[in-house]
């Protein structure tokens, strides 16, 4: 094996091409039309409701609050990068993730300029004890 002196530097590849094509726009905060679930803002309250499960420890601890949830709405109507916007506490936080992820998917997507876009949308769940 012998040693060189002089270190070769390869070229800096080229840059990727631009991503921003209609198809994959980051999602709006605000479209002229609202994405729609089926049953409307109840029929996701109703969803909810049906589906969620209060985590035991949080139940025996006492702890309850509102956990603002944020999450997109695509093209599609399917849900996804769900995330927290305000949290009570981590069980009660993965728990609204958990069943935000599990929400079947939006009948209409967002309206913008005539065009169906992804869209973020918001929603409270109120964790409260009886």
């Amino acid at each position: 094996k012998t040693e060189e002196s002089g270190t070769e530097i390869a070229p800096a590849p080229p840059p990727p091409p631009p991503v921003a094509d209609s198809d994959s726009e980051a999602p709006y905060d605000v479209v002229d039309e609202m994405p729609v679930f089926k049953g409307g803002d109840t029929g996701i309250i109703e969803y909810v409701k049906a589906n969620i499960k209060y985590p035991e420890p949080a139940m025996a601890n006492g702890i309850q609050g509102k956990v603002v949830v944020r999450f997109v709405v695509g093209k599609d109507g399917s849900v996804s990068k769900v995330e927290i916007l305000k949290g009570v506490h981590p069980e009660l936080d993965i728990e609204a993730i958990r069943v935000v992820k599990s929400l079947p998917s939006f009948e209409k997507p967002g309206i913008k300029d005539g065009k169906e876009v992804a869209v973020w949308y918001v929603i409270p769940i109120q964790f409260a004890l009886k």
